[in-house]
């Protein structure tokens, strides 16, 4: 562990009523006394706030408030040190100069989370938790990161990996007298133990998909036809103009994506190029792009214009476009120019052709008819997906393979106690699943992996 001292900028770049730089290592706070006019640092009490300037030999750079913690009851378990100074990104650079002149370097991506997880204070799944924490964009992936932030995912798995950690002892054991063929770890009780982890992990497995909607946001493709009002809705979803909408067919010819907040969960909503075949080159491009995003969406909103009196094409569109994990919404548009007796007669004709359970709303984005409808809908699939079983939800792509490579060790595990494996290779089988398990707190890990998780933070976290 490099015991340098550190300085970054904490605050986010630009100008601001306030800016924070922290430091942190051994000499954090002698350091920060050489620049700082005012009380002596060095003899500060921790968690304590002084006045005062921060100064370049005889020139004073700015006004400032110093914060001083001392290790091991700040953030790093090192001596840190916060200086507010007044948000200018010139103060900043002068201060950090300044700092380094006197001792400090310039901290790496994620070099303060790093030593927190280094020097003990925050497991490695607790530690990424603080980068989606920081990286959260509505309330459902707040309240996922926190709850992480406080051990979530590794209080789950610890107590299993303790009992596990028992029954490998026990196992190493037999080993030391394999000369007299004893059995010191009951094969039942552990075969109990591992359908236990294993409904366990496969349970979390199972959070993923809930979980990547949360961090990520639900792909939601809104396609159909020209003029079948998909600029017109996406202007209604977001309640503001987005879209051009015109009367002219093929008005839109790129993509165009938006984030729509539904009860606290981020829905990524891509309005298309309307599909038809055509001889123009650039609407041919957004008709292809319009496809691509429609392999990769969660939700597909089909638009059918009510008034129309054909939907083959619709239909013939919409069974190209079917994937089983696709969930389809046809929205049957324009509403406000059909009468109402034929509501029903639109939604059989789709019934009739379409295999897929699908949803069927009749909306009027131009009269706001039925929009909260469609609301409904699309917060109803992230819903669906949240496990009933536990409050931990994993939206960490590394949480879900290491949780893919524990399953598939779990099942090696209770293959070889079936077949009567020797102890020998039992061990080792044992041995691999609690390395797996391991690696998602960071109990077992290595040098490359933690060099990708921390260097995609910001500087100064």
């Amino acid at each position: 562990m490099n015991h340098d001292t550190i300085c970054a900028l904490a605050t986010a770049n630009g100008i601001g009523a306030i800016g924070i730089i922290r430091i942190s290592g051994d000499d954090a706070i002698s350091v920060s006394a050489k620049i700082f006019e005012g009380k002596n640092l060095e003899k500060a009490q921790s968690h304590t706030v002084h006045y005062g300037f921060i100064k370049d030999d005889d020139e004073v750079i700015d006004e400032v408030m110093v914060s001083v913690f001392k290790a091991p009851k700040t953030f790093t378990a090192e001596d840190s040190v916060e200086i507010s100074f007044h948000g200018s990104p010139h103060i900043a650079k002068k201060i950090l100069e300044v700092l380094i002149k006197n001792g400090a370097r310039m901290a790496k991506a994620g070099e303060f989370t790093m030593r927190a997880f280094m020097n003990g204070r925050i497991d490695l799944s607790q530690a990424e938790s603080i980068a989606d924490l920081i990286a959260s964009e509505n309330e459902a992936s707040r309240k996922v990161a926190l709850n992480q932030l406080k051990g979530g995912i590794t209080n789950e798995i610890s107590f299993l990996r303790t009992d596990l950690l028992n029954f490998v002892s026990l196992i190493e054991l037999e080993l030391d007298f394999a000369e007299e063929d004893v059995e010191f770890a009951d094969r039942t009780a552990l075969n109990q133990l591992l359908d236990k982890i294993e409904a366990k992990l496969s349970s979390l497995i199972e959070s993923f998909q809930y979980g990547n909607a949360i961090k990520n946001g639900t792909a939601v493709a809104i396609i159909g036809k020209p003029n079948a009002g998909k600029s017109t809705l996406l202007n209604a979803l977001l309640k503001e103009e987005r879209a051009i909408v015109s009367n002219i067919a093929g008005t839109t010819r790129d993509t165009i994506e938006e984030i729509l907040h539904i009860k606290g969960h981020a829905f990524r909503l891509i309005d298309t190029a309307g599909l038809r075949e055509t001889v123009d080159e650039i609407e041919a491009i957004g008709v292809k792009k319009a496809k691509e995003k429609v392999a990769n969406a969660n939700i597909l909103v089909y638009l059918a214009d009510a008034a129309t009196e054909d939907f083959a094409e619709d239909i013939e569109m919409i069974k190209s476009l079917q994937r089983d994990d696709l969930k389809l919404i046809i929205c049957a548009t324009k509403i406000d120019e059909v009468l109402p007796h034929q509501y029903e007669f639109v939604e059989n004709i789709f019934r009739a052709e379409i295999s897929q359970d699908f949803d069927f709303i009749m909306i009027s984005a131009v009269e706001n008819q039925n929009i909260q409808d469609l609301k409904d809908e699309l917060s109803s699939y992230v819903e669906q997906l949240q496990s009933e079983e536990g409050n931990v939800v994993i939206t960490n792509q590394r949480h879900y393979e290491a949780l893919g490579k524990s399953l598939e060790a779990v099942d090696k595990v209770k293959d070889a106690i079936t077949t009567q494996i020797s102890t020998e290779l039992l061990a080792y089988e044992l041995r691999n699943a609690l390395e797996h398990l391991g690696e998602i707190s960071g109990e077992v890990t290595n040098d490359e992996v933690l060099g990708n998780i921390f260097s995609k933070f910001c500087i100064g976290k």
